[in-house]
């Protein structure tokens, strides 16, 4: 039985751990609710803008639910963090960006990833879109070729507990042969082809969701599908800007 003075004292005690646990960092990440709101309404504005050139009248809610889900402004820069929300991107060192989320919601859209999916990400930045990719799918293993921002995202992803999430420091123009094949295959950098390595690696049934197209110039987002029989298919989505495929 818990005496009256501890009573007295368990009343006292709690709402000091509260003010404690409103302060911490744990919480301070509602503070960007209101932001993070904000952005998912973005995302569908800009979803049914751009309908007749996507083909997709909405993002499917399990990949808006990621977007909710994943603290975008843990994957920015110190100072940006208030930006992070906005639809644009943003820099985050080695001339490289994280991408605008309206960008990130659609390529994650076209993979059309299952539960039960091993995916492949070439090109880390910052592990934003690892994140995503890896609340969606079973397994996510990414690349990063520039050694700093890989090793700062597989610590930020360790730190944030994305536990579903490999990474390494690496060329991503040759895929990741060790885990493949994959269902899906994301690139977050603009190529000036499809990577074959990448095609081989995909499983029949797969898609590869890749910008290319040269720096300065017009690039396309492009969904590229195999066919059972091994057969590969290429749409134009719509056209981007990415910073170019580092490597190969």
């Amino acid at each position: 039985m818990v005496k009256p003075v501890m009573l007295r004292w368990l009343r006292t005690l709690i709402p000091a751990i509260a003010l404690v646990w409103m302060s911490s960092g744990v919480h301070a990440a509602d503070d960007f609710a209101p932001l993070r709101a904000r952005m998912i309404k973005d995302i569908a504005e800009l979803t049914a803008e751009t309908v007749a050139a996507t083909g997709r009248p909405a993002i499917d809610a399990r990949v808006l639910a990621a977007m909710d889900q994943v603290p975008r402004h843990q994957f920015v820069p110190p100072g940006e963090e208030r930006n992070a929300y906005e639809n644009r991107p943003l820099p985050i060192g080695y001339g490289q960006t994280i991408s605008q989320p309206y960008i990130v919601a659609l390529m994650t859209d076209l993979m059309m990833i299952k539960p039960t999916d091993v995916v492949l990400e070439v090109g880390t930045g910052s592990g934003y879109q690892a994140a995503i990719l890896s609340t969606l799918a079973r397994a996510v293993y990414t690349i990063e070729i520039i050694e700093p921002l890989g090793n700062a995202a597989q610590e930020r992803l360790r730190r944030l507990a994305y536990k579903r999430v490999e990474t390494r420091v690496g060329d991503g123009y040759y895929g990741w042969e060790a885990h493949a094949p994959y269902d899906a295959i994301i690139v977050t950098a603009a190529a000036s082809h499809i990577p074959p390595p990448l095609v081989r690696q995909l499983k029949p049934g797969g898609r590869i969701v890749i910008p290319v197209g040269a720096q300065f110039l017009t690039q396309y987002l492009l969904l590229i599908t195999k066919a059972n029989d091994g057969t590969v298919s290429t749409r134009q989505i719509l056209p981007v800007s990415f910073v170019p495929l580092a490597g190969h």
